[in-house]
């Protein structure tokens, strides 16, 4: 990695991209007037509220409100960091991505380099790994032994190959022999935790006899491991451990292999291991994954509510299971929304998803995942456990125990399910006790009301700019401007020498360059402001909004000077500029 990505690139590569194309490939759009609508893939919903602008080269959708160029659709979509979206969107347009020498000191670029290089080089050697795991599988001498074990476990050699399951010798240096023949790469290895630092500096395999099952990211890379033990050995699952590639807490098991075979999920159900997620897919249950030995965590949770639109928890019945989903529950509360849901379901004692599975087959198993636990029932069931609600204390203990979640639970349907449950159910059902239970949460009204954008000149002319630029060209002289102060004035500064200095610059580009200030985010809620301009009027309104500002100005000006000029206190260059302005007005 040579340095930075350049401006130019990433507008050139704006330039190449054609969004509607770009998003089609991945949620079908339909024609709707001169822009294109889908259901939104970033929430559930029934109708389209999903609408992408060939014009604007943008896309926003008015139920989640989700927006933004082709590089943040990649992001959102694809789960990406924007480097590895730009690097997706290069791959897309057969390009390679360009660098720069930034303003980095020598040191700084050195490191920065160095890092990026170490990262593609782990990448490569767990992927070299994996390979080797799964020729032994085949060729290693207890390869026999381990095919059927899988066989017993009702697993096809198609599965295997699918999840690249493979197979670690019961040796302490079996894999360190073919990886680690320099002290570079055996240091390398115990920082990726392939290997354990042993005495007088000889590090060891960490896994040995195990099956193994790779960790991939979002990409596809493999990013660690988890190997079980073929008999009865402990512990009988050992994951890798977190490394500067592999960090568990964001990362789901399977989830590649399920987007890999289906690109338009709709649900996920999470399990607890490795061979959860493979047998559910040797019987036709291809969305499992699992949370890798961590309880499912909020970045899990996010990650798959932008993947699908329904999440089900699948867990052992035992207090551990529960435990469990409470935790994944409670972390998943601020992330609901209408259209998404999370339900819960909690498999017989003795069994796991693998047994389950195994034993009734692919439409029993999904008959119990159609009847998971909502999270409402789950959450009141839980509560309801805890207390005694046949006396007044005990219904209002049952109706404070509520807060915590309710105040974490965004406004949405079910929460206005869960407060009228309350409400008539353990309280008084008046409007009294609704707003106690919904304290400190603003209304639905009041957020959109916030969220509405107040019609200003400013603002119309900041939006009809954004989606125009070429209207920079009205005013030939941008310093006429520099004086004027007024709310939101700067930012029409800055917008309209932007659109100066780059001709042809488009609205898709306009946004790149604000991205993650404050400033982005306010522009691109104006692009996709409903304003009813239309595109034949959008000049001579543009025009008339300027003429306005600058007259304003000159008046509120002209009118300061001629107050100062009667008390006598204008300076030279002050009445330069009064009389300047009363030649202009004459």
């Amino acid at each position: 990695m040579a340095g930075m990505i350049p401006r130019t690139f990433i507008d050139d590569l704006l330039a190449r991209t054609d969004i509607v194309d770009l998003v089609d490939g991945k949620v079908p759009l339909k024609k709707a007037g001169k822009n294109y609508q889908a259901c939104c893939p970033f929430h559930g919903e029934k109708s389209p509220s999903f609408t992408v602008s060939r014009d604007k080269q943008f896309y926003h959708c008015f139920g989640c409100g989700a927006h933004g160029n082709a590089i943040s659709f990649i992001m959102e979509y694809d789960r990406l960091e924007f480097v590895d979206a730009i690097e997706e969107l290069a791959s897309y347009n057969g390009v390679e991505v360009e660098r720069e020498q930034n303003t980095q000191t020598p040191a700084e670029q050195k490191r920065q380099q160095l890092a990026h290089k170490q990262k593609q080089d782990d990448y490569e050697l767990l992927g070299k790994i994996s390979q080797f795991y799964q020729k032994n599988l085949k060729t290693h001498t207890d390869s026999k032994t381990v095919i059927d074990y899988l066989k017993g476990r009702g697993l096809t050699g198609e599965i295997v190959k699918q999840f690249g399951i493979g197979y670690c010798a019961d040796s302490w240096d079996d894999m360190m022999n073919v990886f680690g023949n320099s002290s570079q790469n055996s240091k390398q290895l115990v920082d990726l935790g392939m290997a354990i630092q042993g005495d007088k500096n000889r590090p060891y395999d960490r896994f040995r006899g195990r099956v193994m099952f790779p960790i991939k990211d979002k990409r596809g890379r493999v990013i660690g491991f988890g190997g079980r033990v073929l008999a009865d050995g402990t512990p009988k699952y050992l994951n890798s451990p977190e490394t500067r590639i592999y960090h568990k807490g964001q990362e789901l098991y399977g989830l590649y292999e399920a987007r890999q075979h289906c690109k338009n999920l709709n649900r996920l159900v999470v399990v607890e291991g490795y061979m959860d997620v493979v047998a559910l897919a040797q019987h036709g249950i291809n969305y499992a994954v699992a949370s890798l030995g961590t309880s499912t965590t909020e970045e899990q949770l996010q990650t798959m509510f932008r993947t699908v639109k329904e999440v089900i928890c699948c867990y052992d019945g035992d207090r551990a299971g529960r435990e469990a989903a409470w935790r994944a529950m409670d972390n998943a509360l601020p992330l609901i929304r209408d259209g998404v849901s999370l339900k819960f379901v909690f498999v017989p004692d003795g069994e796991d998803p693998d047994t389950l599975v195994r034993k009734k087959g692919q439409q029993a198993f999904e008959k119990i995942l159609d009847e998971a636990k909502p999270l409402s029932q789950f959450l009141f069931e839980h509560l309801l456990g805890q207390v005694n609600i046949n006396s007044l204390e005990g219904k209002a203990a049952l109706v404070e125990s509520f807060q915590p979640y309710l105040q974490k639970l965004p406004d949405s349907t079910l929460k206005d399910s869960i407060l009228n449950e309350l409400a008539n159910k353990f309280g008084t059902g008046s409007e009294q006790q609704l707003a106690k239970l919904n304290k400190n949460q603003p209304p639905a009204q009041q957020q959109a009301n916030k969220s509405k954008t107040k019609a200003t000149p400013i603002r119309l002319a900041i939006a009809l700019l954004l989606e125009h630029p070429h209207l920079v060209e009205v005013l030939p002289d941008l310093s006429v401007l520099e004086p004027i102060e007024l709310p939101g004035i700067n930012l029409f500064k800055e917008l309209m020498q932007k659109c100066k200095a780059r001709k042809g610059i488009t609205s898709s580009q306009i946004i790149e360059s604000w991205r993650g200030t404050e400033q982005g985010k306010i522009l691109a809620k104006l692009l996709v402001w409903e304003h009813h301009i239309d595109n034949d009027a959008a000049e001579d309104v543009f025009s008339d909004i300027l003429e306005k500002i600058i007259n304003t100005f000159v008046e509120n000006r002209t009118e300061l000077l001629l107050q100062k000029a009667r008390l006598g206190q204008l300076n030279s260059l002050e009445k330069q500029e009064l009389q300047s302005l009363l030649n202009a007005q004459s």
